[in-house]
């Protein structure tokens, strides 16, 4: 009797997805080695361009302590996600949510969804929550629901929709002068909401890569034939044990008692009324530290008692090695693409603006500034700070071009998410909250950018038509 494949029981996307899933669960490395390989990359290109070995040398030593400060903040949203998610009342919301669907692939797309709303909000919370409520589906006996999918699923918040939303740090800093450096000012002026994130035509693009990533999210799940559990994926999804009621020793009767969270969290509530008062909200609670500390707060005072908020950040921590031992090759990387200089002083990173520069024009800026930044995204991973490198030259040739400078920004929002689907900078937490490798998520992930690529591009060029030029406004 010939033996029976179950792919053959899924759907053709879902095979797809499924084969992708296999090639790269063999092939593709743990997220460390991919990005010191991409170290090495950006090195020999570097060189390659007319730098010396030594130089190269200098600029990854000099660059890879240079974000610590971001490498923490990562941390912290992790810890800080984690520790809120994992209270009393939100893992009974998290619960109550993960009763809504009633099969696998339904789970998947649900996922999808709200993970992909509350990237709209904030990017971190998105994927520490999301990872939570998947492990809570993992849970449910009566589901038979694809872990990795679900896992890559809660992962399109930040893949797809996050920088269209309000947590979109290039729109946030062009909306906001002061936060802008001179130079950057004196070439794009001040660039309002409503000629970026509050765009019709960015509302067009948000609609659009929620539906798709959902339609897809839902096809490419396996079924139940197919579906590998959290079990099959190794995943231990015990729930952590509770904390004892009261204090053993009279010396721990601080820690059970709520009063030293009671006055943290009145401190803490001192300095945000503070960061509220004298800034829009939207740019308050958008600063990561800011973020971070109103985390841990609302999680502290969700614990209530700080033995158990200590348990839980204890709990959260291990979730934050790749983190803390990836972050600095990326700042390596960034320190090769723009300190190391060729005999003629130029930066590898000035080589690729340059050759932007002499390639698009009016009618091929948007695909054109949509693959630069795509592709200089996916070895500069950021939540918009390198938009602060990039702006001077590409919001300069969009002056030169007479192209309308918000949807330049917006270009760039878009075209930021597209690698994100494929580099594990940014999946680290939530692989850290569900327990799993890259490479388990990639496949299904990969899936997604084989369509968002062509469907944001042309949106990007034929939606930016349908706008006019508007001259920059000085501050």
């Amino acid at each position: 009797m010939s033996q029976h494949s179950p792919q053959l029981d899924a759907s053709p996307y879902a095979r797809f997805a499924l084969r992708c899933s296999d090639w790269a669960e063999r092939w593709f490395p743990d997220s460390w080695v991919f990005a010191t390989l991409a170290v090495l990359i950006v090195a020999s290109a570097a060189v390659a361009f007319g730098g010396t070995p030594g130089n190269a040398a200098q600029a990854f030593g000099n660059g890879f302590w240079s974000l610590i400060p971001f490498t923490m903040q990562m941390a912290f949203v992790v810890i800080g996600g984690y520790v809120v998610a994992s209270s009393g009342p939100a893992a009974w919301l998290i619960e109550r949510l993960a009763k809504v669907p009633d099969n696998g692939r339904s789970a998947v797309a649900w996922v999808a969804l709200v993970t992909m709303l509350a990237s709209l909000l904030n990017w971190g919370l998105s994927l520490v929550f999301g990872g939570l409520m998947v492990r809570a589906l993992a849970r449910r006996a009566d589901l038979k629901m694809d872990y990795r999918a679900a896992g890559a699923a809660a992962y399109l918040g930040l893949g797809a929709v996050w920088a269209l939303g309000l947590s979109s740090s290039a729109a946030q800093l062009q909306a906001n002068p002061a936060s802008l450096p001179p130079a950057v000012i004196a070439i794009t002026g001040v660039i309002p909401f409503t000629q970026t994130i509050f765009l019709w035509q960015s509302g067009v693009i948000l609609v659009c890569l929620m539906l798709v990533s959902l339609a897809i999210a839902y096809a490419t799940a396996p079924g139940d034939a197919t579906a590998r559990t959290a079990e099959t994926c190794g995943v231990d999804l015990t729930p952590s044990t509770p904390v004892a009621p009261q204090a053993s020793r009279p010396g721990e009767w601080l820690e059970y008692s709520p009063l030293l969270i009671v006055l943290l969290v009145a401190l803490s509530a001192g300095w945000l009324v503070h960061e509220f008062s004298t800034k829009p909200a939207i740019i308050a609670i958008s600063g990561l530290n800011t973020y971070n500390l109103l985390f841990l707060m609302v999680g502290a005072l969700l614990h209530w008692r700080p033995r158990s908020f200590l348990d839980a950040v204890n709990r959260a921590v291990p979730a934050t090695a790749g983190v803390l031992i990836q972050f600095p090759l990326y700042g390596s990387i960034a320190s090769l693409l723009t300190t190391v200089k060729d005999p003629a002083g130029q930066t590898l990173a000035q080589h690729i603006s340059a050759w932007f520069v002499h390639v698009v024009n009016h009618d091929t800026y948007a695909l054109g500034m949509g693959i630069y930044s795509a592709v200089l995204g996916f070895f500069i991973p950021s939540g918009g700070g390198k938009w602060i490198i990039e702006a001077p030259y590409v919001m300069q040739v969009a002056r030169d071009v007479h192209y309308p400078l918000g949807w330049a920004v917006q270009i760039y929002n878009a075209a930021e998410a597209l690698p994100n689907l494929i580099n594990p900078f940014f999946m680290l937490p939530l692989l850290g909250v569900l327990g799993l490798k890259a490479r388990d998520l990639i496949g299904f992930s990969f899936v997604q950018l084989l369509v968002h690529v062509p469907l944001v591009l042309g949106l990007l060029w034929w939606l930016g038509s349908t706008l006019d030029y508007l001259p920059p406004v000085m501050p």
